[in-house]
């Protein structure tokens, strides 16, 4: 290799190396600015992570102080968790520039679709939430919802469980549980047992009304604080129906309303006082 031909290697090399210094030069603003946004970047999803850890803990401690459900807090806490990450996520990317629009797309996209794949099951945890919050009823209570009814013995998220008078278990969805009407017969500790007393017209009203106050009276399970009230309901068709109300702590309910029909059945026979029944008079006529 001759001095020329090696001067022409040299002033290439020379070129070349130049070439790459020039483009590093020109690019390190770009490859400076790009890395210190991405450490930007890095820091501000620390801080939101810690903000989000901060704001959890103390929504949980806010929910503990309000004697809600211990599942419902634990749904509350991951959603609302699930929740801020993805808003965080969001403005990090919109931050580094990337399209937020198409990303919040395709997230609501993806979330549509799950939720029509899993309408049944969503409505029933909804369902199972709000039974959870707004408590309308609590384990051991005895609730009538349409043609169900029974003591409950549990209240999961998607299911309510309930157990008859006859010991069936009976599985409520949550959804269809917390879309209808409930009777929560155990809320209030007493109740008014309400039973109604036919006597025939040819009896003396003021006789049964002191009979039927004395046999209160006389029975120890009845509240009676909160009186006793007596007075003719209808006149019907065959009988003077006697309206008899009085009240029962809610345990004592049936057993009370049972020992009274009984009673007053016994007393009223021992008074000469006739309970009328309907009759049919059958005539036959025989021809010749």
């Amino acid at each position: 290799m001759n001095i020329v031909q090696l001067t022409e290697e040299i002033e290439d090399i020379d070129k070349k190396v130049f070439s790459l210094v020039d483009w590093i030069v020109s690019h390190i603003p770009n490859m400076l600015s790009g890395i210190l946004l991405a450490i930007v970047a890095i820091i501000i999803f620390a801080i939101g992570r810690k903000l989000i850890n901060l704001l959890v803990k103390l929504l949980d401690k806010s929910f503990r102080k309000s004697s809600m459900d211990l599942g419902v807090i634990k749904f509350l806490n991951s959603f609302i968790r699930i929740s801020l990450n993805i808003v965080l996520i969001v403005v990090i990317a919109g931050f580094v520039g990337l399209e937020t629009t198409s990303l919040a797309t395709i997230i609501g996209s993806a979330g549509l679709a799950i939720g029509l794949s899993l309408q049944g099951s969503l409505s029933n945890f909804a369902g199972g939430v709000l039974v959870l919050i707004l408590k309308p009823f609590t384990i051991g209570d005895y609730i009538i919802s349409g043609s169900n009814e029974g003591v409950v013995k549990g209240i999961d998220i998607f299911y309510t469980r309930l157990l008859t008078a006859d010991n069936k278990l009976v599985v409520i969805p949550n959804g269809a549980l917390s879309n209808s009407p409930i009777t929560n017969v155990t809320n209030q500790d007493i109740r008014r047992v309400d039973i109604v007393v036919g006597v025939d017209y040819s009896e003396d009203i003021r006789k049964v009304k002191n009979l039927l106050s004395d046999i209160a009276n006389n029975y120890e399970l009845i509240e009676k604080d909160k009186g006793v009230d007596i007075f003719v309901d209808e006149l019907a068709s065959s009988s003077v129906n006697i309206g008899f109300r009085v009240w029962a702590k809610t345990e004592n309910y049936w057993k009370v309303k049972w020992d009274m029909n009984e009673n007053i059945k016994y007393e009223f026979d021992k008074a000469g006082i006739s309970i009328p029944f309907d009759q049919l008079d059958v005539s036959i006529k025989k021809e010749d």
